[in-house]
Protein backbone atom coordinates (compact mmCIF):
# COMPACT_ATOMS: atom_id res chain seq x y z
CA UNK A 1 0.00 0.00 0.00
CA UNK A 2 2.46 2.66 0.71
CA UNK A 3 4.52 1.84 -2.46
CA UNK A 4 1.11 3.20 -4.13
CA UNK A 5 0.58 6.02 -1.96
CA UNK A 6 4.32 6.69 -2.37
CA UNK A 7 4.38 6.97 -6.11
CA UNK A 8 0.90 9.08 -5.70
CA UNK A 9 2.93 11.52 -3.81
CA UNK A 10 6.19 11.82 -6.44
CA UNK A 11 3.79 12.31 -9.10
CA UNK A 12 1.78 15.31 -6.95
CA UNK A 13 5.17 16.69 -6.36
CA UNK A 14 6.59 15.94 -9.85
CA UNK A 15 3.33 18.14 -11.24
CA UNK A 16 3.89 20.76 -9.00
CA UNK A 17 7.96 20.60 -10.73
CA UNK A 18 9.48 20.21 -7.25
CA UNK A 19 12.76 18.67 -7.14
CA UNK A 20 13.46 16.41 -4.92
CA UNK A 21 16.38 13.93 -3.23
CA UNK A 22 15.81 10.51 -1.48
CA UNK A 23 18.06 8.23 0.38
CA UNK A 24 16.60 4.71 0.88
CA UNK A 25 17.53 2.64 3.71
CA UNK A 26 15.67 0.18 6.17
CA UNK A 27 12.76 0.91 8.04
CA UNK A 28 13.14 2.82 10.60
CA UNK A 29 11.12 4.09 14.04
CA UNK A 30 12.95 6.90 15.60
CA UNK A 31 14.97 9.71 15.02
CA UNK A 32 18.13 7.80 16.53
CA UNK A 33 17.60 4.68 14.22
CA UNK A 34 17.08 6.99 10.89
CA UNK A 35 20.30 9.19 11.75
CA UNK A 36 23.19 6.61 10.71
CA UNK A 37 21.58 6.45 7.42
CA UNK A 38 21.47 10.25 6.67
CA UNK A 39 25.21 11.14 7.53
CA UNK A 40 25.56 12.44 4.16
CA UNK A 41 22.63 14.66 3.75
CA UNK A 42 22.76 18.54 3.65
CA UNK A 43 19.75 20.24 4.99
CA UNK A 44 17.31 19.76 8.18
CA UNK A 45 16.13 16.42 9.05
CA UNK A 46 12.56 15.98 11.05
CA UNK A 47 10.86 13.73 13.46
CA UNK A 48 6.81 14.31 13.43
CA UNK A 49 4.51 13.69 16.30
CA UNK A 50 0.75 12.89 15.36
CA UNK A 51 -1.33 14.49 18.20
CA UNK A 52 -4.67 14.99 19.21
CA UNK A 53 -6.90 18.04 21.29
CA UNK A 54 -8.30 15.83 24.34
CA UNK A 55 -11.13 18.40 24.53
CA UNK A 56 -11.93 19.51 20.59
CA UNK A 57 -10.87 16.33 19.42
CA UNK A 58 -8.97 18.06 16.71
CA UNK A 59 -5.74 15.98 15.16
CA UNK A 60 -2.32 17.94 14.73
CA UNK A 61 0.97 16.90 12.61
CA UNK A 62 3.87 18.60 15.03
CA UNK A 63 7.03 18.79 12.13
CA UNK A 64 10.21 20.17 13.72
CA UNK A 65 13.98 19.63 13.67
CA UNK A 66 14.93 16.25 14.83
CA UNK A 67 16.98 17.56 17.46
CA UNK A 68 14.39 19.77 18.97
CA UNK A 69 12.39 19.09 22.21
CA UNK A 70 8.80 18.93 22.44
CA UNK A 71 7.23 19.85 25.30
CA UNK A 72 3.43 19.48 24.30
CA UNK A 73 2.37 21.60 27.45
CA UNK A 74 3.84 24.47 26.28
CA UNK A 75 2.90 23.78 22.81
CA UNK A 76 -0.68 22.90 23.83
CA UNK A 77 -0.36 26.69 25.38
CA UNK A 78 0.67 28.53 22.16
CA UNK A 79 -1.99 26.22 20.89
CA UNK A 80 -5.15 27.78 22.30
CA UNK A 81 -6.39 24.25 23.15
CA UNK A 82 -4.82 24.65 27.09
CA UNK A 83 -1.98 22.75 28.83
CA UNK A 84 -2.36 19.17 29.44
CA UNK A 85 -4.04 19.06 26.63
CA UNK A 86 -2.91 17.88 23.71
CA UNK A 87 -1.94 13.78 23.23
CA UNK A 88 -0.52 11.58 20.84
CA UNK A 89 -3.83 10.26 18.71
CA UNK A 90 -3.87 6.70 18.15
CA UNK A 91 -2.59 4.73 15.34
CA UNK A 92 -5.81 4.29 13.38
CA UNK A 93 -6.29 7.97 13.06
CA UNK A 94 -3.29 8.55 11.97
CA UNK A 95 -4.12 5.87 9.19
CA UNK A 96 -7.42 7.30 8.52
CA UNK A 97 -6.42 10.99 7.76
CA UNK A 98 -2.74 10.61 6.46
CA UNK A 99 -3.13 7.05 5.40
CA UNK A 100 0.57 5.97 7.25
CA UNK A 101 1.35 4.30 9.85
CA UNK A 102 3.38 4.33 13.55
CA UNK A 103 6.71 5.41 12.25
CA UNK A 104 5.88 7.24 8.94
CA UNK A 105 4.14 10.04 10.57
CA UNK A 106 5.21 12.76 7.26
CA UNK A 107 3.95 16.10 6.63
CA UNK A 108 3.94 14.61 2.92
CA UNK A 109 1.42 12.69 4.09
CA UNK A 110 -1.20 15.81 4.17
CA UNK A 111 -1.52 15.15 0.20
CA UNK A 112 -3.60 12.51 1.56
CA UNK A 113 -5.89 14.64 4.23
CA UNK A 114 -8.73 15.45 1.78
CA UNK A 115 -10.71 17.05 4.08
CA UNK A 116 -8.17 19.09 5.59
CA UNK A 117 -9.11 17.88 9.71
CA UNK A 118 -5.19 17.43 10.41
CA UNK A 119 -3.77 20.89 11.04
CA UNK A 120 0.30 21.21 10.92
CA UNK A 121 2.86 22.96 13.13
CA UNK A 122 5.82 23.70 11.86
CA UNK A 123 9.08 24.62 13.10
CA UNK A 124 9.78 27.66 11.85
CA UNK A 125 13.94 26.79 11.71
CA UNK A 126 12.42 24.72 8.95
CA UNK A 127 11.29 27.23 6.64
CA UNK A 128 13.97 30.19 8.07
CA UNK A 129 16.64 28.45 8.80
CA UNK A 130 18.52 28.43 6.14
CA UNK A 131 18.58 25.24 5.19
CA UNK A 132 19.40 23.46 1.52
CA UNK A 133 16.71 20.66 2.53
CA UNK A 134 14.18 19.82 4.60
CA UNK A 135 13.86 15.75 4.98
CA UNK A 136 10.72 13.62 5.28
CA UNK A 137 9.58 10.33 5.60
CA UNK A 138 7.60 9.70 1.45
CA UNK A 139 5.03 7.57 3.13
CA UNK A 140 7.58 4.94 4.24
CA UNK A 141 9.74 4.55 6.95
CA UNK A 142 11.91 3.01 4.57
CA UNK A 143 13.19 6.55 2.73
CA UNK A 144 13.99 10.12 3.48
CA UNK A 145 13.32 12.95 0.91
CA UNK A 146 14.48 15.84 0.99
CA UNK A 147 12.75 18.96 -0.43
CA UNK A 148 13.40 22.74 -0.38
CA UNK A 149 12.08 24.65 2.40
CA UNK A 150 10.03 26.93 -0.06
CA UNK A 151 8.59 23.98 -1.97
CA UNK A 152 7.48 22.22 1.27
CA UNK A 153 5.34 25.64 1.98
CA UNK A 154 3.79 25.11 -2.03
CA UNK A 155 3.50 21.63 -1.47
CA UNK A 156 1.14 22.74 1.76
CA UNK A 157 -0.30 25.53 -0.14
CA UNK A 158 -1.50 23.02 -2.74
CA UNK A 159 -3.07 20.61 -0.70
CA UNK A 160 -4.81 23.27 1.44
CA UNK A 161 -3.14 23.00 4.71
CA UNK A 162 -1.36 26.72 5.94
CA UNK A 163 1.20 25.82 8.80
CA UNK A 164 1.09 26.77 11.88
CA UNK A 165 4.62 28.13 12.43
CA UNK A 166 6.34 27.64 15.70
CA UNK A 167 9.82 28.21 17.42
CA UNK A 168 10.95 25.04 19.52
CA UNK A 169 14.40 26.44 20.70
Amino acid sequence: MSGDLRAELRDFLQQLNIQTSCVEHPPVFTVEEMMPHLQDVSGAVTKNLFLKDKKKKGLWLVSVRHDRQVNLNDLAKKLGVGSGNLRFADEAAMLEKLKVGQGCATALALLFDKDRAVKLVLDRDLVDGGHQMVYFHPMTNAATMGLRPEDLLRFLRETGHQPVLESFE
